[in-house]
């Protein structure tokens, strides 16, 4: 084989730049294939370029100059000072409390409140008080978790010996001794450990999730330093980037004194919240501490979502208030008219001794109708949002065995957007595969060799020795084809050794004698497993050298560099010294990277190759493209310098690297490819043909080949057989934009609409399309298919997918993916859902809702979400309702009361009716009501329509329940008035006043009210039982009890004996019974009557799920509800106490 030329120039001398590349040495970045980096590779190019690099010296005291922090943290919200500023803060950021505290305010005012002085104030504080109880207990937990944190100890090298150090006490600077099994207390650079050559093993669970082992290698210079006399003698400083909260990049330099500087990079960095492992001690240099390591600078707040339940509530709040200030004014208008009118005809009330004041009067009727607006819905609305989070954690059908995961609401605010999804983006590796790879085949030359189910390495061959050599008896073609010097043999030999020595795996020899891969890639373990099934065994690893098995003879490569692979270069690449001492270039990567690379040797089988691995994409395979190179001894060494400098510039040290990187990944040698299945997860298919009966569309984004996406595409149901394709895949901005403009043309009348029709767009076109003058073109043609998938994207391209869609259909999305690099569209969605997969759980941490398969989505989206936005809905708009029943009845009452803002009600039942009256059925209804059982909701998954298209709660359904709530006081005021109009309500012939009146009235609100929540609740359970018969009795005990304060306590002087005057009364008991029924008569019949003529689905399915049920039946579905909870136990999962998922929820 050749040698390869680099072409690499004179070697630079250094420069003020330390080491970086001038401009001319930098290639462009490729961006033929429409990818661009991750969000985690991306974020350097987000740094100030001007900060200043951090110094810290080792073994000596820090300048005073530079001021570092303490390495003390708190992640508590609040301290015994703050924490009144800051929760008040909090609170009066709502606008709902902003207008109760100035009504609270306005009633202090003498003279002015109608209804009391502290009717408002006193709910308002419990409310509040209860929020502050809430902040303050899970702000304890807080402060106790920093201060276990803070107390840990550490072994901190003082005066020549390990001395044992709090953790916040530990600075900038120390160097430090941390056993195995033990957390990091700061950032540190490892200097050496108990390993041969520097190495450590690290879980960075608690950072990323990952609960695979990583490397840490120490520097040459710095891995002998391993006891207490060298390490005093280590004389130098570290430079490195300012505190920053990138997790997987770091930059800086060692300079020892009088020797030479060394590049250090994310191999040589352990990270405050990692875990020691495997390794019985490293020592380490603190550079960053406290709230500056990068596990503090992570510790963020995922972006606020607000559902769009929510958004629409707080539209018609503000409406509603302008209702209210109308008829304040309204009331004012009428005072003045009814005063002008009356002072001299009746001069008993004195009314020109009263001054009249219009803005006076336009207050009162303020503070008298401001119960309008529900105090209590906020609470009652986070109380029913963090329950109906526990419902979605304790479901069992949602409980994933095999890795113990059960569902997980990590945020309760988005409970009702799930019901109204119209959008999915799904990741595809991880999401709807099980990211379990298993290899299958390569293809080398014109050949394909296969792997059979039962092969292993011992079958492979049996090995006699004879004078040093091997017979063996050969089975597996490939075999035959290396062994007897076929014309693929050097190629096979390349390809096979390449799987087992270009990697990043770390092997581990099992007692019975198997070797176990880490790996932190399933592809890559996969692999390198491929490789040891066809007779080449990865063996062991140090920071060196690897040591392979090619047939039973041991071979090892020394390791000169490793060139990482990242989503940018998709590729990785290592140079090493094979045991005939030839340096060599062993690469791995996507084809389209590899292809461009190849020298003019490789074009006989290149378009051979390119068949195989359509062949293979085809079938769902993932694929990888193989090739080599050999290298010059003194090219590489010029090479090498360059790298070096590269690798030692603190100005875009990544960008530089890049540019060294691609000055040797040239001239390259195709020897084959590789092809890996990733089998569909159990119950993809049928949950993707059910959520699109549901009208909700189904868009995969993915950075696989496009042949294999369209195959994933068939095989997950998301395509079927006789859908047109069309597949864009085009190189230039005018070709996308005249290929869009054409299908625009072709699909006339029917743009915009929703066609049978499949989408596959490749990276590269995508990023053509989503350009500013082409954008909308492109959004339009997307929304006429049924199907899109976007192939070869990057986690920047998925992120500007989902959030195009997002604003320009202005229809709630969700995006689901398992990988970091699914995190961007998550929190780009409405509602993100991570997978907690293998991968990690990067996506889970990020995701709104986490759960273990995305067949759980079916029942997280149709059953809870459609529940819980019906549920919300109904709660919502009775609050509405309830409300405007009673607190209007003032506005009829002013007629009579010549608009002087007098009450109706005794002051304090006034506050209570939002708090104790009318505050069961709401939360019974926004917790139990169904219309459908779970079963019946996935079996039809048309029933998920009604909340998807808003039709449970819009601007004409909330003011049909204003309009219902006017219609019901205006009964229950004006019926009562009139049977009472004489005054005599006794048999003796005495007369109630006002206040009795108020009573009868407010007794028959609170009956009705609680009636219309059980005519509109769908699913009657004990707690709707309880709430509705609960409220009503309520009254009746606290009238009794309210009854008897007078004297004893100085409050309701008013009531006293009142519930003897109510009781004894046939006209009280009359209403009672005659007036809720009268109200509720007309919304029944509108219901039955409604119900026949115009019934919808949801009424069809929920009858006949009833009809088809037998008493058994319905009484065994009613134990699997939310209503009756029953075979609860609590278990511990991975040492955290929660409930066992033993209850059904249906």
């Amino acid at each position: 084989m050749p040698h390869q030329t680099i072409e690499l120039g004179p070697v630079p001398p250094p420069d003020p730049t330390n080491g970086a590349l001038d401009n001319h040495q930098i290639p462009s970045p490729d961006e033929d294939d429409g990818t661009g980096s991750s969000p985690l590779d991306r974020t350097t190019e987000h740094r100030d370029p001007t900060s200043e690099p951090r110094v810290v010296f080792i073994n000596r005291v820090q300048p005073p100059i530079t001021k570092f922090v303490n390495n003390r943290i708190s992640t508590a919200k609040y301290s015994i000072l703050r924490f009144a500023p800051l929760f008040l803060f909090e609170q009066f950021r709502r606008w709902a409390n902003v207008f109760f505290l100035m009504i609270a305010l306005l009633q202090q005012i003498p003279d002015v409140s109608p209804t009391g002085r502290y009717t408002t104030l006193v709910p308002l504080i419990f409310i509040l008080s209860v929020s502050a109880i809430k902040e303050i207990i899970e702000d304890i937990k807080r402060h106790r978790a920093d201060d276990e944190t803070n107390h840990r100890e550490v072994y901190v090298l003082r005066s020549d010996a390990w001395k044992k150090v709090k953790w916040m006490h530990v600075g900038v600077g120390d160097i430090v001794k941390v056993l195995n099994n033990n957390f990091f207390p700061a950032d540190l650079v490892l200097i050496s450990s108990s390993e041969p050559q520097g190495m450590s093993f690290i879980e960075t669970a608690n950072l990323d999730g990952e609960t695979n082992l990583k490397i840490r290698q120490a520097l040459p210079s710095t891995a002998t330093l391993t006891s207490i006399q060298p390490l005093t003698k280590l004389i130098g400083s570290v430079e490195c980037e300012p505190p920053n909260r990138h997790l997987y990049e770091f930059t800086g330099v060692l300079h020892e004194h009088d020797r030479t500087s060394f590049p250090l990079g994310p191999d040589q960095i352990l990270l405050r919240g990692a875990m020691l492992r495997n390794t019985s001690w490293v020592f380490g240099i603190v550079i960053y501490t406290g709230h500056e390591t990068k596990l503090m600078r992570n510790s963020t707040k995922a972006p606020l979502k607000r559902s769009s339940v929510d958004k629409l509530t707080n539209v018609q709040i503000l409406l509603l208030f302008g209702i209210l200030l109308v008829m304040c004014l309204i009331c004012s208008i009428c005072n003045e008219i009814w005063s002008n009118a009356h002072a001299s005809t009746d001069w008993y009330i004195a009314l020109e001794a009263i001054p009249q004041n219009f803005a006076y009067n336009l207050l009162t009727f303020v503070i008298l109708f401001n119960n309008l607006i529900p105090i209590s819905l906020q609470v009652t609305l986070e109380v029913v949002r963090f329950i109906q989070a526990i419902f979605i954690n304790m479901d069992r059908e949602m409980y994933y065995p095999e890795t113990d995961t059960p569902a997980m609401a990590r945020t309760s605010n988005l409970n009702e957007e799930l019901g109204q999804v119209k959008y999915i983006f799904s990741d595809k590796t991880g999401t709807l595969t099980r990211n379990v790879m298993e290899f299958k085949r390569c293809a080398v030359g014109n050949e394909v060799y296969t792997l059979s189910e039962s092969q292993d390495t011992e079958s492979l061959l049996v090995n006699v020795r004879i004078n040093n050599c091997f017979e063996c008896c050969i089975q597996d073609s490939h075999l035959q084809h290396i062994l007897n010097d076929h014309a693929n043999a050097d190629l096979l030999r390349d390809l096979l050794i390449l799987l087992s020595v270009c990697h990043t795996v770390i092997p581990e020899k099992m007692p019975d004698g198997s070797i176990v891969y880490h790996a932190a890639s399933p592809d890559e373990r996969a692999l390198v497993y491929g490789a040891s099934k066809f007779g080449y065994v990865f063996e062991s690893r140090t920071p060196s050298y690897v040591e392979i098995s090619a047939f039973g003879i041991i071979e090892r490569f020394e390791i000169l560099h490793v060139l990482e692979f990242t989503s940018t270069r998709k590729r990785m690449s290592v140079i090493v010294r094979d045991p005939s001492g030839n340096l060599r270039l062993l690469c791995k990567g996507a084809d389209t990277m590899i292809y461009e690379r190849l020298n003019n040797d490789s074009s006989q089988h290149k378009e051979v190759l390119l068949q195989h691995l359509e062949q293979f994409a085809t079938e769902g395979l993932r694929t990888l493209c193989c090739a080599v190179a050999e290298l010059d001894e003194s090219e590489y060494e010029r090479w090498r310098v360059i790298y070096h400098n590269a690798a030692c510039s603190m100005i875009n040290r990544e960008k530089n690297v890049e540019a060294a990187e691609e000055l040797l990944e040239k001239n390259l040698k195709l020897i084959g490819a590789t092809a890996i299945e990733d089998k569909l997860q159990e119950g993809v298919p049928e949950a993707i043909a059910t959520l699109l009966k549901a009208d909700i569309n189904v868009w995969v984004l993915t950075g696989d080949k496009q042949e294999t996406a369209i195959n994933i595409g068939y095989s997950c149901r998301l395509i079927v057989q006789g859908m047109p394709l069309i597949i864009l895949n085009e190189d230039s901005l005018d070709s996308a934009r005249e290929t869009i403009l054409r299908h625009h043309s072709e699909l006339g009348d029917d743009l915009e609409k929703q066609n049978n029709i499949a989408l596959i767009v490749d990276g590269k076109t995508l990023k053509y399309s989503l350009s500013c003058d082409l954008r909308t073109d492109f959004l339009k043609l997307c929304i006429s298919c049924k199907v899109v998938i976007c192939c070869r994207v990057s986690p920047l391209q998925k992120a500007e997918v989902v959030e195009y869609i997002t604003k320009y259909t202005k229809t709630v999305t969700l995006a689901i993916g398992d990988g970091a690099n699914d995190v961007a569209m998550i929190q780009k969605a409405h509602v993100g859902v991570g997978i907690s997969g293998v991968e990690g759980l990067q996506a889970a941490c990020a995701s709104d809702y986490s759960i273990a398969q995305f067949r759980f989505l079916l029942r997280l989206l149709l059953v809870h979400g459609a529940w819980n936005y019906s549920r919300m809905c109904k709660l919502i708009l009775y609050s509405f309702y309830k409300n405007i029943c009673l607190y209007v009845i003032e506005l009829w009452f002013a007629y009579y009361s010549g608009w002087s803002g007098q009450i109706l009600f005794e002051r304090w039942s006034i506050g209570l009716y939002n708090v104790i009256f009318t505050a069961m059925p709401p939360l019974a209804m926004g917790l139990f009501d169904k219309a459908c059982s779970a079963d019946m909701m996935i079996l039809n998954p048309k029933l998920y329509k009604p909340s998807q298209n808003g039709q449970l709660f819009n601007v004409k359904v909330f003011w049909l329940w204003v309009c219902n709530g006017l219609f019901h006081s205006a009964i229950l005021f004006w019926l009562p008035l009139f049977i009472c109009q004489n005054d005599i309500i006794w048999a003796s012939g005495q007369g109630g006043g006002y206040l009795v009146l108020g009573n009868i009235v407010y007794t028959v609100v609170v009956v009705t009210v609680c009636i219309k929540a059980g005519i509109v609740t769908n699913s009657w359970v004990w707690p709707t039982h309880c709430a509705i018969w609960g409220s009503i009795a309520l009254w009746f005990v606290f009238i009794i009890v309210y009854s008897n304060f007078w004297p004893t306590l100085p409050i309701g002087s008013v009531m006293a004996g009142m519930y003897i005057a109510l009781f004894t009364s046939a006209i009280f008991w009359l209403c009672f019974i005659l007036i809720p029924i009268m109200a509720i008569i007309p919304d029944f019949a509108f219901k039955v009557i409604w119900g026949t003529v115009r019934k919808s689905l949801t009424e069809k399915a929920r009858e006949e799920e009833i009809k088809n049920q037998d008493p058994t039946d319905l009484s065994r579905d009613s134990k699997t509800s939310y209503g009756s909870i029953v075979g609860l136990k609590w278990r511990p999962i991975n040492n955290i106490i929660a409930p066992a998922v033993h209850a059904h929820y249906a």
